[in-house]
Parts: C-alpha cells; structure tokens; sequence
C-alpha cells in the first residue's frame, strides 16, 4: 500500500478532519473517497469556477438553456437589448 503526504496548514487540516468526523469518515478515507471518484469521473469529481453564480443569474442560465421564458424572437440584436430594457 503507498502513502500519500500532503502539505496543509494546521487551521485546514483541524477543520477538514472535524467535517469527515462529524459525517463519520476519517480524512484518510475522504481522501480515498475524492481519488475513487476522481478515477471514475475520469477528472475532478467537482465542477471548478471562478465564481458561484446568483440564484437570479442560475436560473436565468437554465431558463435560456431549456428555452423557457422567452419573451419570443427578433429581428436584430437592438431589439432584443431594447425589449430587455423594458423591464
């Protein structure tokens, strides 16, 4: 069985193992879990951002996405900045 060694500071790592005891893990099998499901995602098993998005931004995002809420089509781009406007 290999080792892994990792450098954190003491704050990190004190506050990383009371979230894995307090959901019954320990930090060795959190970081066995994160690897498992890193190989399974074939990349990292989170989305990385720069920035969270809005909950108003979001659902805007989805609504576009899935094409709900349109307030219909135009002709040319100043009419849709136009109709955006409005609001």
């Amino acid at each position: 069985m290999a080792n892994l060694q990792v450098r954190l500071n003491d704050e990190l790592k004190a506050q990383a193992d009371e979230l894995f005891a307090s959901l019954g893990l320990d930090t060795s099998t959190a970081v066995r879990i994160f690897l498992t499901m890193a190989l399974e995602k074939n990349g990292l098993p989170f989305e990385v951002k720069h920035h969270p998005l809005s909950a108003e931004l979001s659902q805007a995002v989805y609504e576009s996405r899935n094409r709900v809420n349109l307030n219909g089509t135009y002709a040319t781009a100043e009419e849709a900045v136009k109709s955006m406007l409005e609001d």
